[in-house]
């Protein structure tokens, strides 16, 4: 099954789709980019644009200087538009096993690195295998962030995709993803559907499911950022699917094993300094922690860490430490109908 579904895929996104209009659903469509990404997004080469394939938002803030790994760079626009964003000095490494998609982000490497004004290029495209990134030559402890959009869904092997991710990671890493989620398990049947698989539906995880993923690898919490309904729009497909419930969620996770299972209260404060571009005023680090400039926020101990022990710590002060203990912290999510129709809260608290 698992080399039948990757061969399936390369089919898919290397011959059958030749642009986005290629595409039989509305999965795989972003329309909530933020304003100074679609400013360098503008710049990017019309090929490159035309065969970007994604679902949501997979690049995170305050990433200049830093080396950035994108899974399933496909044709490269996440990647270029994270070449911007690391600065001369940062790097970007795209990873994909289709080899038409990396014939279009190669090509236009010189281009884009010219463009942005570059003396050498910052970023790269690797052949590989996101279940086993070590096929890309990707070493343990070695990059900042993981980014991927809208193609884990795709693997076939979840567990070890994430195995690999956190091993990859440096400490205090964050991964930064946007994928399709469903609210319940899809059966093997519609998973057997090359079409559903292609167009990043039957591969979908449900969210409970995922949260034991993580889970069972060490990772003890996850926070969501956004999330959204995924409308079908092929009467065909969604007769297929049925009730199922599929959902474009944005989600972050750090690598540090010091976080608990539960959101515990030490009696800390975290307080924005401002200093994160594009974040003047506030910064939002999930769907219920919106810190405005020099604001003190009472915070659990896990949303101190993610604040203190990774590359966000100069951008905040943090006030406490956890050597007393005053409980569990009322830490859950907005409200928000399609995450909790999803069943995906941000695992925080609950």
């Amino acid at each position: 099954m698992e080399e039948l579904t990757q061969q399936q895929v390369q089919n898919y996104y290397g011959r059958q789709l030749q642009t986005q209009h290629d595409l039989q659903t509305n999965a795989c469509c972003t329309d909530d980019i933020p304003p100074e990404h679609r400013r360098i997004l503008a710049q990017l080469e019309p090929e490159v644009l035309e065969k970007y394939y994604g679902c949501g938002v997979a690049v995170p803030p305050a990433v200049e200087g830093c080396t950035v790994l994108d899974l399933g760079s496909g044709s490269g626009r996440d990647a270029f538009l994270l070449s911007r964003l690391v600065g001369e000095q940062g790097r970007v490494i795209g990873v994909d096993m289709t080899e038409e998609q990396l014939a279009v982000a190669r090509r236009h490497v010189d281009t884009h690195t010219s463009r942005f004004g570059y003396t050498m290029p910052n970023v790269e495209f690797r052949h590989g295998y996101i279940e086993d990134l070590r096929t890309a030559n990707i070493a343990d402890n070695s990059v900042d962030v993981v980014v991927s959009n809208c193609v884990i869904n795709l693997s076939t092997d979840k567990e070890a995709t994430y195995r690999e991710i956190f091993r990859v990671l440096k400490p205090g890493g964050e991964l930064h993803i946007s994928d399709v989620f469903a609210d319940r398990r899809v059966s093997e049947a519609l998973r057997q559907d090359p079409v559903l698989y292609g167009e990043c539906l039957s591969g979908a995880l449900y969210t409970e499911d995922f949260r034991r993923l993580l889970h069972g690898i060490g990772i003890h919490e996850y926070r969501l950022t956004a999330s959204r309904r995924l409308t079908i729009g092929n009467p065909e497909i969604e007769l297929k699917v049925g009730n199922i419930g599929f959902y474009s969620l944005t989600v972050r996770a750090f690598k540090l094993p010091e976080l608990e299972d539960r959101c515990e209260d030490y009696g800390q404060v975290a307080i924005y300094l401002g200093t994160i571009p594009d974040h003047a005023h506030s910064f939002s680090l999930d769907d219920h922690h919106r810190f405005e400039t020099g604001r003190p926020l009472l915070v659990c101990g896990n949303t101190a860490a993610m604040l203190s022990r990774t590359r966000y710590a100069p951008h905040f002060r943090v006030i406490g430490d956890q050597s007393q203990h005053f409980g569990l912290f009322n830490c859950g999510p907005t409200p928000m109908a399609t995450a909790n129709a999803a069943g995906a809260d941000s695992n925080c608290g609950c």
